[in-house]
């Protein structure tokens, strides 16, 4: 279950990418080729840039391929690793958590406005970024949950 609901969020990051080069490709020819300037074409690249970037960060992205800056994690044994992951992740959570309300309602609010050409509503547009925090607020709590599981052995920064 797991495994498809991951090649399903691939999929759908893959269409994200496929729409920002077709639509590039469609500025170009429109542009140069029958010196017909449009400004859709950026506007469908940059609304489907955002929703790449962060669907891809919330659904795609693993912990291991994130880029971390862990001198301090490397540095001390795997009790410490732990408690600093443990700590780092329940920053996330209370942060991210405490911005949820305020972000709602911007999202929310934002349905008065639209994108100049395509007319999308803003709370489409930017109702990626409320999945993207609930999705950091379950994977920290996740994460902050499985390094202090009886079980666990090994130090935070291994790939699985």
């Amino acid at each position: 279950m797991v495994a498809a609901l991951r090649r399903w969020a691939e999929a759908v990051a893959a269409g994200l990418l496929a729409v920002i080069f077709l639509a590039f490709l469609v500025q170009i020819a429109l542009r140069y080729l029958l010196n017909w300037p449009v400004g859709w074409t950026a506007e469908l690249s940059l609304a489907a840039w955002l929703w790449l970037v962060l669907w891809g960060s919330a659904f795609v992205l693993r912990d291991h391929e994130e880029i971390r800056i862990d001198l301090l994690v490397t540095a001390v044994g795997p009790r410490g690793q732990r408690v600093l992951g443990a700590i780092g992740s329940i920053a996330m959570v209370v942060l991210f958590g405490m911005a949820l309300p305020a972000t709602w309602d911007y999202v929310t609010f934002m349905k008065v406005e639209k994108t100049s050409y395509l007319h999308i509503r803003f709370d489409w547009l930017f109702s990626i970024y409320l999945l993207f925090a609930v999705a950091v607020i379950a994977r920290h709590a996740w994460q902050v949950a499985r390094l202090f599981m009886p079980a666990r052995t090994t130090d935070i920064t291994e790939q699985p």
